[in-house]
């Protein structure tokens, strides 16, 4: 049976005010087109054609895709605390592409499985962290497409041999049936995430199975097709208006790489601000000019590089996936108002900076529309459970009711 999203009515948003009361905002409904030919049949694989406007990257594009998310997703006003006066602030919630897939990494996956299936892999492997999102996307997008998956997740030196439990993530990969190969984030430093996944391979391949490999986050050229698709999708959303301004979380570059050069390529003119919840800015700039160069995106090819295409931002606090008490604090205030509830490693952090960074420069933030990509990954927030508890119970909302 078909399956197509249609942008439907926006339900007013509520948000805090100073006076503590609950203010109501109407959102504006942005129309989003969608004809015959854009409703996609479930978990088929589909023809892919590039934008028009990338036609410079034509000879590395991908001809094909599995419709795995449910797009396009929603677009809406958002009006966190402490958004500074004159800004107007969008969100596009890719957190919503599907329960089980949900976040920003189904639309790397639509590209990467393809791959895996046209070249007659039977199974595949990638890298994360122990409550990796991309990781529970990859195990349901494996299943999904008949693929056995084998996760390679590093934990702590004290948890490594023990049985990883059930823990968010972790509770969806293992229901899928996804086959768990816990390293120490020691281990992983020295090593690397590609060459312990190319060691799962080699072991795999004399075991008589065909690996796949999908690097960290599915970030490759490849993978960062998802989002350069996915800026086709924003310039229908965006209104009488274009944004100004698009702003994300960034781990493993690909999302960026992909908004970065669509934005570049479509002409949309907004700058995009990506923060990074690891490594620094410098790391990012590089690793991602390496991502275009896969797509063909080179300085001659397309007029810029990574630095001339989007400015990087330091939000990675304590480390990355470490939660400080100000950043979950962020997320519980804006969770409260707006009941847009964030992750702990991507989103959260990228908000607590974003308003920061606003607050900062309030003035050059003043007039502009921006729009923040929520990415996903609320089941990261189990793995928080202790930080958030002491926070939660400070609110004093739950009692034992006295039945009479």
């Amino acid at each position: 049976m078909p399956v197509a999203l249609l942008q439907g009515r926006l339900l007013p948003l509520r948000s805090a005010t100073r006076s503590g009361r609950a203010a109501v905002h109407h959102p504006r409904r942005l129309s989003l087109k969608v004809s015959a030919s854009t409703m996609r049949q479930m978990l088929e694989l589909e023809p892919y054609s590039a934008p028009d406007w990338a036609k410079a990257l034509q000879e590395h594009a991908p001809r094909e895709r599995y419709a795995l998310g449910l797009f396009p997703t929603p677009v809406h006003r958002w009006h966190p605390p402490g958004l500074p006066e004159g800004v107007e602030l969008w969100i596009k919630r890719d957190d919503l592409t599907g329960m089980q897939l949900s976040g920003n990494k189904v639309r790397k996956l639509e590209f990467l499985m393809a791959e895996a299936k046209r070249k007659g892999h039977d199974c595949v492997i990638t890298v994360g962290g122990i409550q990796s999102n991309h990781c529970r996307a990859t195990a349901v997008a494996a299943r999904y497409l008949g693929l056995d998956c084998h996760l390679v997740l590093r934990n702590s030196r004290a948890l490594a041999d023990a049985d990883p439990g059930l823990v968010g993530n972790l509770l969806v990969e293992r229901l899928v049936g996804a086959h768990v190969h816990q390293i120490t984030k020691e281990e992983y430093a020295a090593r690397g995430g590609e060459a312990v996944g190319l060691q799962l391979a080699d072991k795999l391949r004399a075991e008589g199975r065909n690996p796949y490999f999908i690097p960290v986050g599915g970030s490759n050229a490849l993978g960062s097709w998802g989002y350069l698709e996915a800026v086709r999708e924003i310039q229908q959303q965006c209104g009488e208006r274009p944004f100004t301004d698009i702003a994300m979380a960034c781990g493993s570059g690909g999302t960026t790489a992909g908004l970065a050069l669509g934005v570049h390529l479509s002409g949309m003119g907004a700058h995009v601000h990506a923060f990074g919840v690891c490594d620094d800015p410098t790391y990012f700039y590089d690793y991602i000019d390496g991502l275009f160069a896969g797509t063909g995106a080179t300085p001659d090819a397309v007029g810029a590089d990574a630095r001339g295409m989007f400015s990087a931002h330091q939000a990675k606090g304590a480390g990355y996936a470490i939660s400080k008490e100000d950043e979950l604090k962020t997320m519980m205030e804006v969770s409260m108002a707006t009941g847009v509830v964030l992750d702990p490693v991507y989103s959260g952090k990228a908000v607590h900076g974003l308003l920061a960074t606003m607050r900062a420069n309030a003035e050059q933030w003043r007039g502009r529309k921006v729009l923040f990509i929520h990415t996903g990954g609320l089941l990261g927030m189990y793995d928080k459970v202790d930080q958030l508890q002491p926070l939660v119970q400070g609110m004093n909302r739950a009692e034992r009711m006295v039945v009479q």
